[in-house]
């Protein structure tokens, strides 16, 4: 029994704890990671870590530092800057605005004029755009009428195909003077709506102008060119306007007026280098 249970005895070995190895690891892990940092922060350049440094700092209002060149001036989408990064002047762009929505009145002055029909339409450049403005109200309507009489579908189906080519949204705008409505219409404003889309169907449906760029509103009485009860002045108020919508930025449309009036002046070539498209480099 004695050496039996000696044997027994010595089979036993006794148990290992190994959880300090888990330890161990997650140190040597750690000094590794402060190892790589250190060695990454050894190789930053210096000049741009103060240019970061000196950005965020002025960035968030701590301080400024002088070292950072802060953006000042008119933020437009990247469509509207030239393709040189010479950045964007509300100015040019205005001029040039104002020169493409006269050229585009130009075209449908000559239009007219071939048909002789120039006399029959007005023309306004502001910050909406280009106005064509149709005043002669026993022209186009009968009184109390939105049926398109006389001249007006020729006036329409000569001004639409040009209209139709460009690639501005389009307002028709249907106005009526002082006076009373009757019926079978109740007021001036389904008088002047009326007249309005009767113009646009005439234009979408025979000048080929799509249905997508172009709407009706009528304003009734309610915006009046001239005051007064002469017949002249009745046929101002009394009218249908066209009006062919500026795509030019908020800040563009705003500098409109002032070039129109001729305050606002920007040399000829500036306005050709912005409207007209840069060559390709010289070799």
């Amino acid at each position: 029994m004695g050496p039996r249970r000696r044997r027994r005895e010595d089979d036993e070995e006794p148990e290992r704890d190994e959880r300090w190895m888990a330890s161990y690891m997650d140190m040597v892990t750690v000094l590794m990671c402060m190892f790589i940092v250190l060695f990454a922060m050894s190789t930053v350049d210096a000049h741009k870590f103060d240019q970061l440094r000196n950005s965020l700092a002025t960035g968030f209002g701590v301080e400024d530092v002088g070292k950072i060149d802060t953006a000042k001036g008119t933020v437009v989408p990247p469509s509207q800057v030239d393709k040189d990064a010479q950045g964007f002047d509300p100015g040019e762009a205005a001029l040039a605005e104002v020169q493409t929505l006269e050229d585009l009145e130009q075209r449908l002055s000559a239009a007219l004029a071939a048909q002789g029909l120039a006399s029959s339409v007005q023309y306004q450049v502001d910050e909406r755009g280009l106005t064509v403005r149709l005043v002669d109200g026993q022209t186009f309507f009968e009184t109390n009428s939105t049926t398109l009489v006389g001249m007006a579908t020729r006036v329409l189906d000569t001004i639409s195909p040009i209209l139709a080519a460009t690639p501005n949204d389009i307002s028709v705008e249907g106005h009526a003077d002082y006076r009373q409505s009757q019926a079978p219409y109740p007021t001036n404003w389904e008088l002047s709506s009326g007249r309005a889309v009767q113009v646009l169907r005439r234009m979408v449906e025979f000048g080929g102008v799509s249905d997508r760029k172009i709407g009706a509103v009528g304003y009734g009485s309610s915006r009046p060119l001239t005051d007064g009860s002469s017949p002249e002045a009745l046929a101002q108020n009394r009218r249908v306007d066209i009006v062919v919508l500026s795509n030019a930025p908020e800040s563009v449309r705003a500098l409109i007026p002032d070039v129109v009036s001729g305050k606002l002046v920007v040399p000829q070539k500036k306005i050709l280098d912005f409207v007209l498209p840069k060559g390709p480099p010289s070799r």
